[in-house]
């Protein structure tokens, strides 16, 4: 599959269509955004911020370009992929017809990680060369709220299109995409609901009741009871059950060597925060540990 960058984008001030100009990204109301030198642009008006550098840090997403880079994540990256990139059909998913381009948001994108991995599997022609997308093309969009993430992301893979943004006011024209991503992130599932297609998939991956237990066990004087009950399906969404199972779950064993790559782990979840000062030290005296990595994949349906 070729990869190209996502541009149905709109205007975040006004919602026109954005059309691009050179080196800038323009609508019909005059509203002109510049392509930053890495290849980004930025589209989350100042009005729109929560705090003056929100989202994760240049630390922090320096931790997860480390963590992620060693291949520690790499069983969640693939299963994300073949959910994106599996064979449908008019029986089960959204009817991709040959030569159509596949639209794909990673919403939270970070440094990219996924949807590099995700351009990476297309290339398997081995692992799709059955699929009604073989002869498709890839067109990506990667958006973080975090600026230190998306110019990781832009400095690392150029085809793709890499935008400063919101999950909130997603700058995207409605019903643009085939599949939307939220990868341990903040659904916004109105928004989301608007940029899918009628069919379009929207792939969420959170953490399970045992994802880094070990770790949380460490950093934690107790933990707290997970929750059982199903979550509700978001309005406008649907689950289906049958041949393409609606949830998937992954579950491996994650062997951590050094302090590095355990302060790394610590610094890209949000335990980082909620931990004591205690508890960081107690996570930054370890040399080794080894974690359970759970989390589940739910696959909803936008009806057609």
């Amino acid at each position: 599959m070729i990869v190209s960058s996502f541009d149905s984008l709109i205007c975040p001030l006004d919602n026109h269509p954005l059309q691009r100009a050179g080196a800038s990204w323009c609508c019909a109301s005059g509203h002109t955004f510049d392509v930053a030198r890495e290849g980004y642009i930025h589209l989350l008006p100042v009005q729109n911020k929560r705090s003056r550098d929100p989202g994760d840090s240049k630390e922090m997403v320096a931790a997860r370009r480390r963590f992620l880079g060693a291949g520690c994540y790499q069983p969640i990256a693939d299963a994300v992929s073949r959910a994106v990139l599996r064979e449908t059909s008019r029986d089960s998913l959204t009817d991709v017809p040959r030569d159509a381009v596949l639209s794909c948001l990673d919403a939270g994108c970070g440094e990219g990680y996924y949807l590099r991995e995700l351009a990476a599997a297309s290339g398997d022609v081995g692992s799709i060369a059955k699929s009604s997308i073989a002869n498709s093309s890839l067109s990506l969009i990667g958006l973080d709220i975090s600026k230190w993430a998306v110019l990781s992301a832009a400095k690392q893979d150029k085809r793709m299109c890499w935008v400063v943004g919101s999950n909130a006011n997603l700058p995207v024209a409605s019903q643009s995409l085939d599949r939307v991503l939220c990868m341990f992130g903040f659904p916004v599932y109105a928004e989301f609901l608007r940029v899918l297609k009628p069919g379009g998939l929207l792939l969420q991956v959170d953490s399970g009741p045992d994802h880094l237990r070990e770790l949380r066990e460490i950093i934690y004087p107790t933990l707290k009871a997970e929750r059982t009950e199903e979550v509700p399906v978001p309005t406008g969404f649907e689950r289906r059950s049958g041949e393409l199972e609606s949830a998937e779950t992954v579950r491996f064993s994650l062997g951590l060597h050094g302090q590095e790559q355990i302060a790394d782990l610590l610094a890209m979840t949000p335990h980082l925060y909620r931990a004591t000062a205690e508890g960081r030290a107690r996570a930054a005296a370890l040399t080794s540990l080894v974690v359970t990595v759970d989390v589940r994949l739910t696959t909803l349906h936008v009806p057609t």
